[in-house]
């Protein structure tokens, strides 16, 4: 293990720190990085986050994705934990924290949006931070990849009936150009710069890819893929600098139920993982899929419902705040537990 899988957290620390005192120092030069957007689908993060997912992309052997389908317990644990669990615990936590347990704390049309703001994200699982995830985890890529896949094509029906359900609301329009978007960009570019760069070894080394040549190459990008983490996050608490310093009691309140759900769907996921007696790098991802949120998503629903300054649209900000963190000591927690599980999958 490399310094920066080593000491990540620490990294990930001092890069909140950096990006909220840069955000407060040059709030200009981050308003105008975050005006460079297409769909609500910020470019620049889109671009960090590209530079952090191809290396893992590279990993992606589409010869061994046929093999998915020997063990499709992965698949239907994490549709089970995505779209019949977590949507309803995140609404079930938001009503329990906004109208009862913070009810003397936030007032009530301000609480109603915080709720609306944890239902957009608990009905977005996530699509590009995971492959990060499973990488530090050492989960299966071409699993991954599928299971990513499947969460991609059932959010294109799932999520606005879902949302409307649960918001209480006749209509959801979906923001089809950001969902699409973000697809492309996290998914389906870095996955074809992913197949090209095997095909082009493969062609060099005349027959089949050599898998040396494969680790050489993804040794020499892993430490970009970590840089491209690592400048993500600070941007993400550059753009939000200024409601860190002074809003810090509403991102608390909204925090903690977020948090609650979070280590709570893991912890389902966790135990079923167990108990169906999936291999160690199938459980994970499957779990921290569940476990992370489609931000984008979640923000632009949120801001064309909402509006720009609500409360709805600030959940949905905090709940990225939140994530980075918490994945972070989640994946301590699956990398620590590990003999748990039986054997991975070659």
């Amino acid at each position: 293990m490399g310094i920066f899988e080593r000491y990540l957290s620490l990294w990930v620390a001092l890069s909140i720190v950096l990006g909220v005192t840069l955000g407060l120092w040059q709030p200009d030069v981050f308003q105008v990085i975050a005006n460079l957007e297409i769909a609500h689908v910020n470019i620049v993060v889109a671009l960090f986050i590209w530079v952090m997912i191809y290396p893992m992309m590279v990993q992606i052997d589409f010869s061994a994705i046929k093999d998915v389908g020997k063990n499709p317990k992965g698949l239907v644990l994490t549709i089970i934990i995505n779209w019949l669990i977590k949507p309803f615990t995140m609404a079930g936590l938001g009503w329990l924290f906004f109208n009862f347990v913070f009810a003397d704390l936030v007032d009530p049309a301000s609480a109603q949006e915080y709720i609306a703001g944890m239902i957009l994200l608990g009905v977005a699982p996530c699509t590009a931070m995971v492959f990060v995830w499973s990488q530090l985890t050492k989960g299966d890529p071409n699993y991954t990849l599928v299971q990513v896949s499947v969460n991609d094509v059932i959010m294109i029906f799932a999520f606005a009936p879902i949302s409307a359900f649960l918001l209480g609301v006749s209509d959801i329009q979906v923001p089809w150009e950001t969902l699409l978007i973000s697809v492309a960009l996290y998914v389906l570019l870095p996955l074809v710069a992913g197949v090209f760069t095997r095909k082009i070894l493969n062609n060099d080394q005349g027959s089949g890819t050599s898998e040396h040549t494969v680790t050489q190459l993804l040794s020499s990008l892993k430490p970009w893929s970590m840089v491209g983490l690592l400048a993500t996050v600070v941007l993400l608490f550059g753009f939000q600098a200024n409601t860190i310093i002074t809003e810090p009691e509403t991102i608390g309140l909204i925090a903690i139920p977020l948090m609650i759900q979070t280590y709570g769907i893991f912890l389902i996921a966790y135990l079923a993982a167990k108990w169906m007696k999936l291999p160690h790098n199938i459980a994970a991802p499957a779990c921290l899929i569940g476990t992370s949120n489609f931000f984008e998503l979640a923000v632009a629903v949120a801001i064309s419902l909402f509006g720009l300054h609500s409360g709805a649209a600030l959940a949905t900000v905090v709940g990225v705040l939140v994530e980075v963190p918490v994945m972070l000591s989640l994946v301590y927690i699956i990398n620590h537990t590990q003999h748990w599980f039986g054997p991975s999958n070659a």
